[in-house]
This record gives C-alpha cells, sequence and structure tokens, in this order.
C-alpha cells in the first residue's frame, strides 16, 4: 500500500529544518562539482538568492534536474567504475528526498539486506554468511549483477517505486532525476535506464528494486545474505544450488537485470570472497572470517602507491599520508581472524618504509650518521651503509635494530596486528 498522500512528502522535503540538516550531509561528504562548475560554497552563494524560485519550481513540478557529470574511477581488477555526479544543488535537493523516503520505505525492506541502510553495513552481511555456513550449508550461490546500476530500468523503477509511496509531486520528481541525463565530453546522453551511482538517492533506488527478489527468497525461506547488488544464498548441496541459481536467473530477468555470469558461481562457501572477506574452518570445525586474497592484494598495490620512492614527502609526511587509509582497512577487516596474517603485513609494510627512508637518505654517509643518531651501534650503521644502493635488500635485519618498530610507533604509524 501506498504510504502518504499527494504533495505531504516534497513539502515534509522543502521545510527548513530538513533542508538544513541535508546541507550539512551534503557539506560533510564534500565531493566534485558537477555540470554547472560550482563547488559547494559557491552553490551556498547562489542558493542565498535563487532558493525560492527553485523551491517554487519544486512545489510547482516545473524544476528540472541537471544532467549528471560522468566520471569514471579505475577498479582493482583494470576496468572502470561509472559514477555520475549531480551537481551540489541537485544532491541537495536528493538528500532531502532521501532522508523523508528512508524512514518510510526502509522499514519494509528484507531483513537480509544489509547494503545502504541505516544501522547497518558489510559487517552484518559477513556475519550472517559465516552464521550459514557454521550451519551446515556449505555451498554458496553468488549473484553479482552485470552493471546494475547502468542497467536499472526506469519503468520498472518507478512502478515499484509507486506501490510504496503516493505522493505524486515526489514521484514525478525522482522520474526527473532518472531521466536528467548525463553529460559526456559536453554532450548530453538521454537515457531509459541507469540510475548512476554518485547520487544520494540511488542506493535507495537500488534497494527498493532488488527488495522484490529479496522478498521471493524469504517467501521460499532460504538463507541469504545480500549488499547492494551482492547476494549470497547458502544451501546444502551443489544441486540445490544450481535450482537456485536458475530460479534467480528467471527473477532477475524480470526486472531486466542480467547477472554476471564471470564472476557468478555455485561453489563451496569456503574460500569464496565476499564484500573482501572469505570464511575458513579452524581445525574445531568453527567457521572464520579472513581478508580475501584478492583483497590483500588491493592493500599492497595501495600501499605502493601511497609509498611512491620519488614523491618528495619526508617519512612522517608520507606516515601522516597512509594512517587514513590504514585505520579504514583495519576497520573494515576487524572480523578477519586471522592474526598471522595482520603481522605479516604489518612487517612487509615496515620492510617497505624502511626501503623507502634508505632511499631518501640515498648517500652511505648519510645513512650512517642519521643510523648513530638513531642509536644504531657504528658495526650497523657501516653494514648498512657499505650497501646503500640496495634498498630492498639492505632495508631488514641489522636495519632493524635502529629503525625499530618503537621508532614507527612514535611517528604514528598504525599497526594492523
Amino acid at each position: 500500500m501506498p504510504m502518504t498522500g499527494a504533495g505531504t512528502l516534497l513539502e515534509a522535503a522543502l521545510t527548513r529544518e530538513n533542508l538544513q540538516a541535508a546541507w550539512k550531509r551534503v557539506k560533510a561528504n564534500k565531493g566534485a562539482a558537477g555540470v554547472d562548475g560550482l563547488d559547494i560554497e559557491q552553490t551556498r552563494r547562489l542558493l542565498q538568492t535563487t532558493w525560492l524560485q527553485i523551491r517554487q519550481e519544486l512545489l510547482s513540478g516545473k524544476y528540472r534536474p541537471q544532467p549528471v557529470r560522468r566520471v569514471t574511477i579505475p577498479k582493482p581488477d583494470g576496468s572502470q567504475r561509472e559514477l555520475g555526479i549531480p551537481t551540489v544543488r541537485d544532491r541537495l535537493i536528493q538528500q532531502a528526498l532521501l532522508q523523508v523516503l528512508q524512514p518510510l520505505i526502509d522499514p519494509t525492506f528484507s531483513d537480509h539486506s544489509h547494503g545502504f541502510r541505516p544501522g547497518r553495513r558489510a559487517h552484518d552481511a559477513v556475519k550472517a554468511a559465516r552464521a550459514y555456513v557454521q550451519s551446515g550449508k556449505r555451498v554458496v550461490v553468488d549473484v553479482d549483477l552485470a552493471k546494475f546500476f547502468d542497467r536499472v530500468n526506469h519503468d520498472i523503477l518507478m512502478e515499484r517505486l509507486g506501490r510504496r509511496i503516493a505522493d505524486t509531486a515526489v514521484l514525478r520528481l525522482i522520474r526527473a532525476y532518472l531521466d536528467a541525463g548525463i553529460m559526456d565530453g559536453g554532450v548530453k546522453v538521454k537515457r531509459d535506464r541507469g540510475t548512476p551511482q554518485g547520487g544520494p538517492l540511488s542506493p535507495l533506488l537500488a534497494n527498493v528494486l532488488l527488495d522484490e527478489v529479496d522478498k521471493a527468497l524469504e517467501a521460499r525461506g532460504d538463507s541469504f545474505a545480500r549488499y547492494a547488488d551482492d547476494c549470497n544464498v547458502y544451501v546444502s548441496s551443489t544441486k540445490a544450488g544450481e535450482r537456485v541459481m536458475g530460479w534467480l536467473r528467471k527473477l532477475y530477468g524480470r526486472l531486466k537485470l542480467q547477472i554476471n555470469e564471470a564472476k557468478s558461481a555455485v561453489s563451496s562457501a569456503l574460500g569464496r570472497k565476499f564484500l573482501g572477506y572469505e570464511l575458513w574452518m579452524a581445525k574445531a570445525g568453527e567457521v572464520k572470517c579472513a581478508v580475501a586474497q584478492e583483497a590483500l592484494g588491493d592493500f599492497k598495490r595501495r600501499m605502493r602507491q601511497l609509498t611512491g620512492r620519488s614523491n618528495g614527502r619526508s617519512m612522517a609526511q608520507t606516515v601522516q599520508g597512509l594512517t587514513p587509509y590504514l585505520l579504514g582497512w583495519k576497520g573494515y577487516f576487524a572480523l578477519a581472524q586471522t592474526p598471522k596474517v595482520w603481522r605479516v603485513l604489518d612487517e612487509w609494510l615496515r620492510h617497505r618504509l624502511r626501503a623507502l627512508q634508505l632511499k631518501q637518505w640515498r648517500r652511505g654517509t648519510t645513512m650512517y650518521r642519521e643510523l648513530l643518531a638513531l642509536g644504531a651501534t657504528p658495526r650497523v650503521a657501516r653494514q648498512v651503509a657499505a650497501n646503500s644502493r640496495r634498498w630492498w635488500r639492505n632495508s631488514a635485519k641489522a636495519l632493524n635494530t635502529a629503525v625499530t618498530i618503537s621508532w614507527f610507533d612514535r611517528l604514528g604509524l598504525p599497526r594492523l596486528s
């Protein structure tokens, strides 16, 4: 049943209090300018003189969003992820809409859905997966949707959204956002499908569409966890998994979505990547979490990027630049139950930073002087200085007695273990 009458939701979204809260969120999220080239501060100044007119256009149904600016960012596998960046003004309006729609719509979603929802996060999906496998469901139906955000059918999405809300003004405005198109190389491209990632409303709209599949799985009593367009269903046999996969192809097909066959599979749940994690079986039969090998590779690639040896920064500046990523990575993978892996990563990173420090000192005479200042013995200082050009091989063993773990601690380098 639709949840409200025409007009009331849009009016609630445009109240002063709601708009102020939306602006704080947009400002906190920062983000790039849209097709109008205006950043957050420039938009704030412009809205001081134009907002009353924009508000009237919104209420009368005459407002037309600007196209989103197309940008691509590289993914770890070498492919590109497409983002659509709305103008700051449109991000504000979308955020204001989200703040009134989410409290109404989110409670109707499946409890098995964990992505882009208040009070839920990826850890919840991983914990659910671990519990299913621990219960004996050792086969996973791992479904990855091909270019999901680019293939959302506007008509189907709006029909599903219309089942949940009856505010015609809000529905009309959301349709205008879907139809706004995308600006690519100065040319506006119209689209009849897709809700590009980058706008505040896109995650909620994605959940509206995918909730239909969630509810169908619930009705069958299946054990599953979904995070955005990643859905894992846990079953007791490969044969059962193949049946579920075939059924899911039909369900997604009705929504005009396509399963990425190259990334989807029916396989053992142990060792299969899900949200950067993989599950493994401990000796006592307990199912535990680990960082997936692909995620470990991504970590090392990112560390190499952030510790480029010709970046002209001091070691203290390098550590300062590493810290946000390290803390975020450690927090995301806090469920991992593999302390040895954390220790190995710590040792690898310190080894890399010691090599970087030698590179910065450059000359053997400088190395000798700096190592003595750090408390190294003359023998160790001479040994390291004598091999001044062998950065990597020279940055372990003897050097560790001077460039110690405590030295990195004093610089503020977070430990993973």
